[in-house]
Parts: C-alpha cells; sequence; structure tokens
C-alpha cells in the first residue's frame, strides 16, 4: 500500500516539492555558511519525492546552533515551502482518493520550518 501512495503521490505532489526543495538547496550551497541549510533541503527533497514509510524525528540535544539556523531558515525559506506544501495539499484534498496525500503533504509542513535537528527515517527501523 506504502508503494502505491507514494507511485500517486510522486505524481501528482512529490515531483513539484522535491523541485522547491532541491531549488532552495542550490541556493543555500552557494554560500560556505549555509551549506548545512541546503544539504538539510536536498534531505528534505528526498522525503518529498517518496514519503510514505518514513516519519521525522527530532533530537532532542540538537543545540543552539540548530535552534538559530531554524530560526534563519524559517525566515529566509521555511515559509515559502510551509506555503507550498499548503497550496498543493489543498487540490489533493478536493477529490476522495487526494486525502491522505493531503495529510501527508500537510504533516510535512513542520519539517520545512525547522529542518534542522531533525532526521528521517524508516517507519521499520528501530
Amino acid at each position: 500500500m506504502r508503494t502505491l501512495l507514494n507511485v500517486i503521490w510522486l505524481i501528482f505532489a512529490g515531483i513539484w516539492l522535491a523541485l522547491g526543495y532541491a531549488v532552495a538547496g542550490v541556493v543555500c550551497c552557494i554560500l560556505i555558511i549555509t551549506i548545512p541549510f541546503g544539504i538539510a533541503a536536498f534531505r528534505i527533497a528526498a522525503y518529498a519525492l517518496w514519503p510514505f514509510g518514513r516519519i521525522v524525528v527530532r533530537d532532542p540535544e540538537a543545540g543552539v546552533f540548530s535552534l538559530i539556523g531554524n530560526i534563519i531558515w524559517c525566515v529566509v525559506a521555511g515559509v515559502w515551502l510551509a506555503i507550498g506544501h499548503v497550496l498543493t495539499a489543498i487540490p489533493l484534498f478536493v477529490s476522495i482518493i487526494g486525502i491522505p496525500l493531503g495529510i501527508a503533504n500537510l504533516k510535512m509542513v513542520p519539517i520545512s520550518l525547522l529542518p534542522l535537528g531533525a532526521s528521517i527515517v524508516d517507519v521499520d527501523k528501530d
């Protein structure tokens, strides 16, 4: 079932969202100091392509640099990516088959706002 949902997701939302994250990652990799943001954006782009069967796990010991980085990210890119998730979720909610995809899209909003100090893991892993 996960594979079917991931394929449908890839066609209707995943490609567009991953492109948004990839563009943000490329822009962030222009300067040396913003490379961690670029790496986070590329990690989320891979998650946006194939989200079902994976979850986001926050590191409680991420530290103050992660907090400062998340604030900068939220102001510069996170808000725009979160808006992209919401705008992509709206048409998915219109059809009955798209409701699970819309819910998954809205579940990606927190990581689009605060990507540092989080990791994406498979559900099956302990």
